[in-house]
């Protein structure tokens, strides 16, 4: 058993320190996956006692939010693995524009719950910004 033991550990620290410079993307990307949670729930909340009805934690939401991030990592782990073992010659870095969609959308979402929340026109004109700017960079891929 110890042996077996010896193996699992030596593998799992094998397997953490080829994919150790992936870490700091999925750590951004779950970063960002935290905040919007966190002000979803917040809005969630403040849209509830707006309208007069009571409100009470979703953990269906919780556990979509798991999954997510769950997903996200793996992906990330793949494009990364793509970007580093299969295509390395091409320089795509597809991991990078991956995560950076993730935190882009995530961002989005997080200030359509901040102007929820908070109803300041800033968070509303900055979500629609972003909007815009994620379109326009949508359409320049197209071209």
């Amino acid at each position: 058993m110890e042996t077996l033991l010896r193996y699992v550990s030596g593998g799992t620290a094998a397997l953490a320190s080829v994919l150790a410079p992936v870490a700091p993307l999925v750590a951004a990307a779950m970063g960002f996956i935290a905040v919007d949670f966190i002000s979803g729930v917040m809005a969630s909340h403040a849209a509830a006692r707006r309208q007069g009805r009571k409100w009470y934690f979703e953990s269906r939401q919780a556990w979509r939010t798991v999954a997510k991030l769950g997903f996200v990592a793996v992906a990330i782990v793949m494009a990364w693995i793509i970007d580093s073992c299969l295509l390395e010659f091409m320089h795509l870095e597809i991991a990078k524009l991956f995560t950076g969609f993730t935190c882009g959308v995530e961002l989005w979402s997080f200030l359509e719950n901040a102007a929820e929340v908070s109803h300041a026109p800033l968070f509303k004109r900055l979500g629609r910004l972003v909007h815009r700017r994620l379109e326009q960079q949508e359409g320049a891929g197209d071209e």
